[in-house]
């Protein structure tokens, strides 16, 4: 894998070799990403980005998402936009066997790139299909996981790709933009180990911010590291180790999962079964006396216990990661969407006593499962007087194997959105995206202001 080669893909990729399938998939994950924003603009993280952001900047050529008008530069732009698809954890997620980013963390910058270049439509799919490309094959071929690097090292890559895509940058400007941001930005996995806390949800806003910076930067004439990827002690060497890449016009788009339920991305089954099976059985939850879950070993590592204490649950950001709390939460309530992290529903006793009795176990036979593209869950609840239910799951409605279509995703957008769009405005932004490659992006982000 070379750097000059993912630079030559960017420039290689064009709307006209995007299947209308892989056009269709990229145009729906930036109708989820944008009901994700929507809903996410309230919460007070995203606030703080926003604030920061006008600290920084008063003007600029690029929209700050649900501001009302204001404008900021695509570097400020793409971190407060991305902050608002990534903060409520209910992005989408690419599944690799030892990584799981979300590359909808590529839609704000690829957007704000696009906004200040004043890009058409293609010209935003050609580049979301490299992110999204770029971003599936770093996942699948050089996890970084277990080497104590976050996935958002993968994200200012694949950004940065994206991002000079839309700049309209050249092969030597395109290797020097991915040079800069993969060199000068390695994010550690601390971030979402031990006691989590409000920069999980904004670290990839900050990879975003990253790949714009070095894009422009490149655009301006700067020079990077030509060999970021194969040079010594470059990031082969010290952070992934050597790979190779199998790059295709988009294609990996369609490995990316669309989340049903507010959960880290490795609960989805978890969290669906549970509900099914309290609805099948009418369960009480006052008469529950253990829940036990045994699962693949990446989600009992991230989720339940593998990378600290996930039964001390205090605050969202530790419950959208707390295998316990979610599965407490959606038995009790039979859902878990943004009420159920609301800091009373977190603290409330009844699911702060239930997700005590919560075992999670890794199962070496669902962990085959799951590297073979499944996403395996089996769910025991054992009541007072001592009688067990089961349920069993491969997937959920949203992975892969059992995707959601254009139906599905508005009645999510429509959910998350609700309350803060009008019906009209919801119903443009849809048509909008629907239509994207008959609109200029200035089209869409007019409908996000």
């Amino acid at each position: 894998m070379t750097t000059l080669e993912l630079a030559e893909f960017v420039q290689a990729t064009d709307y006209e070799d995007l299947s209308p399938d892989v056009r269709d998939a990229l145009k729906r994950r930036v109708l989820d990403s944008v009901g994700i924003a929507v809903a996410a603009e309230v919460a007070d993280p995203t606030q703080v980005v926003f604030e920061t952001v006008r600290d920084l900047e008063t003007d600029g050529a690029c929209t700050l998402w649900g501001r009302d008008g204001d404008g900021a530069s695509p570097v400020q732009a793409a971190m407060h936009n991305t902050a608002l698809t990534r903060y409520l954890d209910y992005m989408d997620s690419f599944l690799a066997p030892n990584e799981t980013p979300h590359p909808s963390d590529n839609v704000g910058a690829v957007v704000a790139a696009g906004e200040y270049a004043d890009r058409s439509g293609e010209d935003l799919l050609a580049g979301l299909a490299v992110a999204y490309e770029i971003q599936g094959e770093l996942a699948w071929n050089a996890p970084v996981r277990d080497r104590g690097f976050d996935h958002v090292t993968h994200t200012v890559v694949s950004a940065a790709a994206g991002a000079s895509k839309l700049l309209g940058l050249d092969l030597e400007e395109t290797r020097n933009a991915i040079g800069i941001a993969g060199t000068a930005h390695n994010a550690l996995r601390v971030t979402r180990t031990g006691g989590i806390n409000e920069w999980k949800g904004i670290a990839s806003a900050n990879a975003a911010r990253n790949a714009v910076y070095s894009a422009m930067l490149a655009k301006n004439g700067m020079e990077g590291p030509r060999d970021l990827f194969e040079g010594q002690k470059g990031w082969q060497d010290v952070i992934s180790g050597a790979f190779d890449v199998d790059l295709t016009p988009g294609e990996r788009v369609h490995d990316a999962m669309t989340k049903r339920y507010v959960a880290e991305t490795y609960a989805q089954s978890a969290v669906e079964g549970v509900i099914e099976l309290a609805e099948r059985e009418d369960l009480d939850p006052d008469d529950i006396a253990g829940v036990k879950l045994e699962t693949f070993a990446g989600a009992k590592l991230i989720i339940g216990g593998g990378e600290g204490n996930r039964y001390e649950i205090d605050n969202r950001a530790q419950a959208d990661h707390s295998l316990p709390y979610m599965l407490a939460a959606a038995l009790i309530d039979r859902d878990l969407s943004l009420e159920q992290y609301e800091p009373d529903r977190i603290r409330r006793e009844d699911v702060q006593e239930l997700l005590r009795i919560v075992d999670v176990s890794e199962d070496s036979e669902l962990t085959e499962r799951f590297e073979n593209g499944e996403m395996p869950a089996v769910i025991d609840v054992t009541t007072d007087d001592g009688t067990t239910y089961r349920i069993e799951k491969e997937a959920f409605h949203g992975h892969p194997l059992d995707p959601i279509g254009w139906e599905g995703l508005e009645a999510k957008f429509d959910a998350i959105a609700g309350e803060h769009l009008e019906d009209d405005r919801r119903d443009e932004l849809v048509e909008t995206i629907r239509t994207l490659e008959d609109q200029d992006v200035a089209d869409l982000t007019a409908l996000l202001e």
